[in-house]
């Protein structure tokens, strides 16, 4: 990405096969890269590091080991690996065929999923594990209501849910989404540009409000949440509020309001934090061995029409993920 702005600005380019600096670093061959809506936002705002263009893109990868650092014991050539790492400006993201990642902060693919299933998966998991289990603890038996469950995150989400032994309500936009939901372990869908969601929410919950809101909309969705939430509830988001968002439902229910920023610990510099993310890998990959939990790919993209799986990305309604291919495979 040479510039910042609409998808036309991604172009396909040499530059130097990374090679290892420090002796905790893995080179990856990387096999697949996921498309999230943070790509899109820098590409079109700019990096956290705009000094730097022009920069590769992407934070999820997946591929295998290359080569090792001397410090590491638990990867070596050969491991298939998938991680949440790069792709924000500073450090070269995944839209490319190398990658250099520590290896602290990667963790062994799930033996049976493809590299593109693994590379749609890492920023999704660990932002549904950490606003469900770290910021709203959500506990076997509560009820939460998850906005656009068929997205991303909500439909990773969904089944985080259903894991801890929680009961699921959910928004979604059509009728496929609803039956793609319902697969997933939802038990109330909502319509929401037909349905009044809190009033549905307060039926579904006998005027109680669910446990915990999981708002990954924003805008309205995050004042709505308060409504459709209980005394003492939890609500967690990972958008940025709106300005224009009215804070006195949550106020008057002292309600708990969290925030989901899964990259921080990236763009901090956190290690200790993005190896515990790497530990949220570990444990999702033995439940999707497991056949308890499973990530959608909707589509795929050779890795040279990036700037149209960015196209396909905005337009909206895609249910599950995106994820670019390296080798058509």
């Amino acid at each position: 990405m040479p510039a910042v702005g609409d998808p036309g600005v991604l172009q396909m380019g040499d530059v130097p096969e990374p090679t290892l600096q420090q002796e905790t670093e893995l080179l990856v061959r990387l096999k697949a890269a996921g498309v999230n809506p943070i790509d899109t936002k820098l590409r079109k705002r700019g990096t956290f590091f705009p000094d730097r263009l022009p920069a590769i893109l992407g934070c999820d990868g997946a591929g295998i080991v290359e080569s090792t650092g001397t410090a590491v014991h638990q990867f070596q050539p050969g491991d298939e690996v998938y991680f949440c790492n790069g792709g924000l400006g500073g450090h070269p993201g995944n839209y490319a065929e190398w990658a250099i990642v520590d290896a602290r902060f990667a963790a062994p693919k799930p033996t049976t999923m493809s590299f593109a299933d693994a590379a749609a998966a890492p920023l999704v998991l660990i932002t549904a594990w950490e606003a469900l289990y770290d910021r709203a603890t959500l506990q076997a038996g509560q009820r939460v209501l998850i906005h656009a469950g068929a997205g991303g995150v909500g439909h990773v989400a969904i089944q985080l849910a259903k894991l801890r032994g929680a009961e699921v309500c959910t928004t979604v936009s059509t009728e496929a989404k609803a039956l793609f939901v319902r697969d997933l372990g939802a038990s109330q869908v909502f319509f929401y540009q037909e349905t009044d969601v809190v009033e549905a929410v307060m039926h579904w919950t006998h005027g109680q409000g669910v446990d915990v809101a999981f708002d990954t909309v924003g805008g309205a969705a995050l004042s709505q949440s308060f409504a459709a939430t209980k005394v003492y509830g939890d609500i967690v988001t990972i958008l940025e509020p709106d300005p224009a968002t009215n804070w006195k439902v949550a106020r008057t229910r002292n309600q708990r309001v969290g925030f989901e920023l899964m990259l921080l610990p990236m763009l901090q510099g956190l290690e200790t934090e993005q190896q515990r993310q790497a530990g949220i890998l570990q444990q999702c990959a033995h439940w999707i061995d497991a056949g308890q939990l499973t990530l959608h790919v909707s589509q795929t993209f050779p890795l040279a029409e990036v700037a149209e799986a960015h196209r396909s990305l905005e337009a909206g309604s895609t249910m599950g993920k995106l994820v670019l291919v390296m080798d058509g495979k």
